[in-house]
């Protein structure tokens, strides 16, 4: 149903361009639109309704949209069989699809957003996934030193940063059972205080991603340097005074025949700034008014100042319209000396339309993602912390020198029976016996003839039993999640290693598949396949790696 009516709605949205009797594909081009990312959709829709016309429908929409991804990789499933030429040619689709990302803003965008925010959650549930498994075993080591100690029950003045937010919290809870780690395993300790570290950067970061596609601005100014459309910018950006979209408008401007406008814009951005980019635009609104003469004075500026592919190409159409053709082929072969494929890309689309018979320079994608970053003012710490982010760091080096004191200050902890798992302490014994035995172990282990023979079998029975029942979990967790069997076996850094790589994995596939921009929402087809990939070998990898060690009786 949800297909049926976006058909229907993309239907009644290209109803008006199809019955003017024109060509859609020159009208856009005309209005210097390469890009119609809307009908490419359509066709896409299209083309799974008819599998048998599917390539011809996709070649199609790949015409209408070649910086489309989406395109790409629906080429890329219709054309597949496991012919070894169709293979090939549907792998070939699937990389152009992810050249496609350089050449458009949303897609790139939501590709990086997706990794950067697994990234980032993974990371802090890895944290709350180790206390949670941690927890019950180390908490009573915790409550026995205080009950032996008192002293050490000011450890739980940690819990106070619960006030100021999850964040802290976690830093917090991690220190404390930090010290009841193995000396390597405290350096997931110091790598979550390092997390804190950068947190100011990380909410900046995060901040843009939410942000980002909220702003109308941002939008239009993408709309007109990508070629996707020109009214939307019109209605937004008439107001603007930054540079970025007062450049876009004037584009818009230009696109839609308004030159006038286009030049008073373009005039004031000179103004502010001399710009080779922006002498070649305004050169091409004098081209579109027939002042042949300012365009060639405009465009001459435009390749002193610093030549580009686009001003040398125009000034030689320039030059052939007003009958100098020796000086026009010189303007041309140069041009094509510097970038034989945007010129055979400027002259596919040629015509006398203004749009067509001069070239635009437009914004890279590099100056948008520079735009967007600059754009994002305000950072949120989405309830994580009540703390300011710029005080966030000054925490962190606080909690990372006092755990480092405490790891070295607080000597005597308390630790369990390797064999039964009775808490021990150097008060509970005088002395740590071999393999971090309680006595009782020790004796019915190694001093045999200290215990009768009933009361050694009863004690061999409950190690036994511990052990089994020790092991029963660990292979339940490892069934459950990746690294878990390993943290609660002790071996923290090495099951972090296993468990941080799957939670990537997952929220990766997850917020790659949700989180999209445009219409309809179409995912990242290859990320999500090599996510789920990726995932069953780090799942499979963890569960053998542990079966093994349980064999052998390593964990």
């Amino acid at each position: 149903m949800k297909k049926l009516s976006l058909m229907v709605f993309l239907s009644l949205l290209f109803i008006p361009a199809f019955s003017t009797g024109r060509d859609f594909y020159e009208e856009q081009l005309d209005k210097g639109l390469r890009n119609s990312e809307s009908y490419s959709y359509f066709l896409i829709e299209k083309s799974k309704a008819d599998p048998a016309e599917a390539e011809k429908t996709l070649e199609d929409a790949l015409r209408y949209s070649p910086e489309l991804p989406a395109v790409y990789f629906a080429l890329s499933k219709a054309s597949f069989s496991f012919s070894t030429g169709k293979m090939y040619k549907a792998y070939g689709y699937m990389l152009k699809g992810i050249e496609a990302y350089e050449r458009n803003f949303w897609w790139s965008f939501t590709l990086v957003g997706s990794l950067f925010m697994g990234f980032i959650i993974s990371f802090v549930v890895s944290m709350i996934i180790i206390i949670t498994v941690r927890l019950t075993g180390d908490l009573p080591l915790l409550v026995h030193d205080m009950i032996e100690q008192k002293n050490r029950i000011l450890l739980l003045l940690m819990l106070i940063s619960a006030l100021t937010g999850p964040l802290l919290l976690i830093g917090g809870i991690l220190i404390m059972l930090g010290l009841y780690l193995k000396r390597i395993d405290r350096a997931i300790v110091y790598l979550y205080l390092l997390f804190l570290l950068i947190s100011p950067w990380i909410f900046k970061a995060s901040s843009m991603v939410f942000s980002i596609p909220s702003s109308d601005v941002l939008k239009a100014v993408i709309e007109v340097n990508e070629s996707r459309d020109n009214r939307y910018a019109l209605s937004i950006l008439k107001d603007s005074e930054d540079d970025v979209a007062l450049y876009s408008y004037a584009l818009a401007l230009k696109r839609e025949g308004r030159y006038d406008e286009a030049i008073q814009i373009y005039n004031k951005l000179i103004e502010r700034k001399p710009d080779p980019v922006i002498y070649n635009n305004l050169a091409n609104c004098y081209v579109a008014k027939n002042d042949m003469e300012k365009a060639e004075q405009l465009y001459g500026r435009s390749i002193q100042i610093r030549p580009l592919v686009s001003a040398c190409y125009n000034m030689s159409q320039v030059l052939r319209r007003t009958l100098d053709l020796v000086k026009g082929e010189e303007y041309f072969l140069f041009a094509q000396g510097m970038d034989s494929d945007s010129v055979s890309r400027y002259q596919a689309i040629f015509s006398t339309s203004p749009n067509r018979l001069v070239i635009d320079e437009v914004l890279p994608i590099s100056a948008l993602w520079k735009y967007s970053r600059e754009s994002t003012t305000k950072v949120s710490t989405f309830g994580l912390s009540t703390v300011p982010p710029v005080f966030l760091p000054f925490i962190a080096f606080f909690f990372g020198t006092l755990f480092y004191i405490l790891s070295k200050r607080i000597k005597p902890r308390a630790y369990r029976c390797k064999k039964c798992g009775t808490i021990l302490c150097k008060k509970c014994e005088r002395r740590v016996l071999w393999g971090n035995m309680c006595l009782r172990c020790y004796r019915s282990l190694i001093k045999l003839h200290e215990l009768d023979a009933k009361e050694r079998i009863a004690r061999l029975q409950a190690v036994y039993e511990y052990q089994m029942r020790r092991r029963r979990i660990m292979n339940v967790l490892s069934f459950i999640l990746p690294g878990s069997a390993q943290i609660y076996a002790g071996d923290v850094l090495k099951g972090l290693l296993f468990l941080w790589p799957f939670l990537f994995l997952l929220f990766t596939f997850v917020i790659s598949s949700i989180f999209v921009i445009g219409m309809p929402p179409f995912s990242h087809v290859w990320l999500n396949g090599s996510s789920l990939f990726l995932m069953a070998i780090v799942y499979f990898v963890s569960h053998i790696v542990n079966r093994m060690r349980l064999t052998k009786r390593w964990l």
